[in-house]
Parts: C-alpha cells; sequence; structure tokens
C-alpha cells in the first residue's frame, strides 16, 4: 500500500511524515478490502440433477456456465452493487410503452398491471408472455423493471408487471388493504386475466426479491395455476420469512441498516394511503396503529402491528408461516430457475440451503448462486461504469429462451408441463 501511495505521488514522503503516510496506507488497504478488488471471479455455483432437460438449458444458456464479471473497481462489493440498484435501478434506462390494466377484486380492491407487446416476433415461432412480479414496494415504472421488459420485448416476449397494491404514488387505495409480503390474489388476477385474453400464449413467471416468493408460493398453491407455465424464474428472494426475521435483526453485513431504511420506505407507502387504510377504524384503534408505525425501525415491527392484519392473521408469527413460499415451492413442477448472490447483504446464507436442498431433490429445479451481484444488482462492465443490461437480465432472458427451444424440439415421446417434467414413452427402453 506504501508503494502504490508512492507510485502515485513520490513527492508525498517528504510532504507528510511517516505517520500520516501509514494513515494513508491504512485508508487505501480499507478501500481495497470494502471493493474486494482481489477477491476472484467464477461461474455460478449451479446445483442441479443429472437430467436430458437440465443438460441441453444448460447448453442452450452458456451464461449460467461462464464467469459472472462485474466492474472492477466497485462491483465485487455487494455493498455497492445493492446500493447502485436502490438508488438508480439501472443506468440509460429505456421508456417502454405499456397499457395499465385495472381488474376489481372481490374484496373491493383494485389491481393493476402494465401489458407491454412484443417488439419482434419470439424466436421460436410460439406466443410466449413473461408475467413478473417485482420487488417490495415496486412496479413498473421502476428502473430495473423497464430495462428488463425493454430486453424481453426485443427479444419476442410480451410482458405483463404486476403493480403492488398501494405501490404507485398516483394510484388510490380503493379497500383499507395493500400488498403484503406473500399476498397472491393481484398476481393470480393478472395472470387469469392474461390468460383469457390470450388462450394461446405460453407463460414464463418471474419474481425479483419479494416478487420472487410471490410467484413461487403462487404456483405451489394450486397445481392448477401452473397450467400453461413453461417455467419460473426467481431472483434473490429469501424463501422463509421466519428464518429470515432473526438476521434481519443482525448488524452482519449491515442488515440491520438495510432493515431500517427498508421500513422507512413501507412507513411513506402506508402513510400515503393513510385515509383508505385506516378511515374505517376507531380513532383510538387508528391512533394506537399510527403511534406504532411511527416508531417502527424495522419490517417486523411493521408486519406485526400493520401488514399482518390486512388478511387476519393472529400473530407474526403466523403471518410469516403462511406467506412464505418455503411450505409450497416444493409443489412446482414446472422448470424453476433459483438465482441467489454470495454477497447480497440482505439475503442470510443461511436461507440459501433451502434452494440448494430443493435443486437436490427435485429434476426441475436449477439453483445459481453467484459470487458478487449484491442485491438485484448484477452489474457488468469494464472498469467503472456499468452497462444498461446486467447480467440478471440476459440469464432471465436466456433461460426462458432455452425452455421455449426445448419445448419446440424436444421428441415426441417426452412431455413438459405442470404434472411431469420428462416422461418417457412406454417403448423407450427398447
Amino acid at each position: 500500500n506504501i508503494a502504490i501511495v508512492y507510485t502515485v505521488a513520490p513527492e508525498m514522503p517528504a510532504m507528510f511524515d511517516g505517520m500520516k503516510l501509514a494513515a494513508v496506507a491504512t485508508v487505501l488497504y480499507v478501500i481495497v478490502r470494502c471493493l474486494n478488488l482481489k477477491s476472484p471471479t467464477a461461474p455460478p455455483d449451479l446445483t442441479y440433477q443429472d437430467t436430458t432437460l437440465n443438460h441441453f438449458l444448460l447448453k442452450s444458456c452458456p451464461i449460467l456456465t461462464k464467469e459472472y464479471i462485474p466492474p472492477l473497481l466497485w462491483g465485487k462489493s455487494g455493498h455497492l452493487q445493492t446500493a447502485l440498484y436502490g438508488k438508480l435501478g439501472r443506468v440509460s434506462s429505456p421508456h417502454p410503452f405499456g397499457l395499465r390494466k385495472y381488474l376489481p377484486m372481490q374484496d373491493g380492491a383494485t389491481a393493476t398491471f402494465d401489458l407491454f407487446e412484443p417488439l419482434a416476433d419470439h424466436q421460436s415461432g410460439e406466443d410466449v408472455t413473461m408475467v413478473i412480479c417485482p420487488g417490495i414496494g415496486n412496479h413498473s415504472e421502476k428502473h430495473y423493471i423497464r430495462t428488463f421488459v425493454d430486453h424481453s420485448q426485443k427479444q419476442g416476449y410480451r410482458c405483463a408487471v404486476l403493480n403492488h397494491l398501494g405501490a404507485l404514488p398516483n394510484i388510490e387505495l380503493t379497500s383499507p388493504r395493500m400488498f403484503t409480503y406473500g399476498c397472491t390474489w393481484e398476481f393470480a388476477a393478472m395472470v387469469g386475466f392474461i390468460k383469457k385474453t390470450y388462450p394461446q400464449s405460453k407463460l414464463i413467471v418471474v419474481g425479483f426479491s419479494l416478487g420472487g416468493n410471490i410467484v413461487c408460493k403462487f404456483l405451489g398453491e394450486n397445481r392448477t395455476n401452473q397450467e400453461r407455465v413453461l417455467c419460473c424464474v426467481s431472483v434473490c428472494q429469501g424463501y422463509s420469512a421466519l428464518r429470515a426475521q432473526e438476521t434481519f435483526l443482525q448488524w452482519d453485513q449491515c442488515r440491520r441498516f438495510y432493515n431500517f431504511l427498508m421500513a422507512d420506505n413501507m412507513k411513506k407507502i402506508i402513510l400515503s394511503h393513510r385515509g383508505a387504510l385506516f378511515g374505517g377504524g376507531s380513532t383510538k384503534m387508528v391512533d394506537a396503529d399510527l403511534s406504532r408505525l411511527y416508531t417502527a425501525t424495522s419490517l417486523m415491527q411493521i408486519d406485526d402491528n400493520i401488514m399482518r392484519k390486512f388478511h387476519g392473521h393472529n400473530s407474526l408469527k403466523e403471518y410469516y408461516e403462511k406467506e412464505s413460499c418455503v411450505h409450497y415451492i416444493h409443489n412446482i413442477n414446472v422448470p424453476l430457475l433459483l438465482v441467489n448472490s454470495g454477497d447480497d447483504p440482505l439475503v442470510h446464507n443461511s436461507l440459501l440451503t433451502i434452494p440448494r436442498t430443493l435443486a437436490e431433490k427435485k429434476e426441475n429445479v436449477i439453483f445459481a448462486l453467484t459470487l458478487h451481484g449484491g442485491h438485484l444488482g448484477f452489474f457488468e462492465g469494464a472498469v467503472l461504469f456499468p452497462q444498461p443490461l446486467t447480467w440478471m437480465d440476459k440469464v432471465i432472458v436466456g433461460y426462458a429462451n432455452a425452455i421455449c427451444q426445448w419445448e419446440k424440439q424436444k421428441p415426441p415421446c417426452q412431455s413438459q408441463g405442470a404434472h411431469s417434467i420428462e416422461t418417457k414413452c412406454q417403448d423407450s427402453k427398447s
């Protein structure tokens, strides 16, 4: 480190005494450690069973088997990847044009989603729609969603993006309820609309972070939800809110600080709909709920005092148990790609035993764990400036393309659907 300082400015030893020079060297050392410049790059760590389908997918989607190389100066820091995603979403984000749809729900709520038509013919010649569920408090106007939608449209996919109930600042709630960690009602309504409006279209299900929990829970809740679904991709989800609860209160990887920031954002969303959410209750109850909301410093406190009550859960434990996909994901029989990052500051490494164990037990699951990427970052770029399109965007579309290719080219004696991934002919042994 001292040699680095001297090389940059050889006159520095004459200007600084030894203590000051050591301090500069220490700062440089801390910066290098924080940026993880010496951290290696490697292909994702893949967990999957040895099946014909999985080999085909990995061969047809080679990005999953190649090194993910983040920007040199900062891309190996999960914190900086996460911070850049949180602050900018993406760089040079496009502006895809979509139509907003409104769906009345049985309880009086109004679900909304944005529909984007494809900008090219799909390589398979088929009609394929991506049904997309964003992360916590997100919607179709977020930069990372716009970037992914634009890329998918150009590859021939129609895209339907759910706007989480209450997330859009210009859309008023029509019932005393907003989105929660695992409520699938709005996503199910959007999928139902797509299936009815485009009866020939096959579906690719995509979920980001909290959205990954929702889409996996949706598919696993009822086998009929998997009809016409070709595959599902989940990126950076935590799988079990109950198991994540304890880790999210720890200061390791500054997770407690992220918890505070996310709780603050949730407060703003809830308070922006204060009239619709609290207008019908008694004054004392409303004042008590708002008092607890104002003083909350974690998502768990907000979930316990506000969110769980939207669906009548008696306790926070019950809320997390019922809303987590870990209890439903084993019912998914369509091809499933689960992607996480090893330096994601929001998802503790202990939670990753869930997707790894699932991939070891089920032949339809591939679990990909990258060394770097942060939380929904996965930026690519040479040294400093990231590219508009991320590794994550390329992986999802590449995997979807491989699934569509498999559907078109698979042998007639093999069928892939909601109840069977790879069924061979009776006489295949011959």
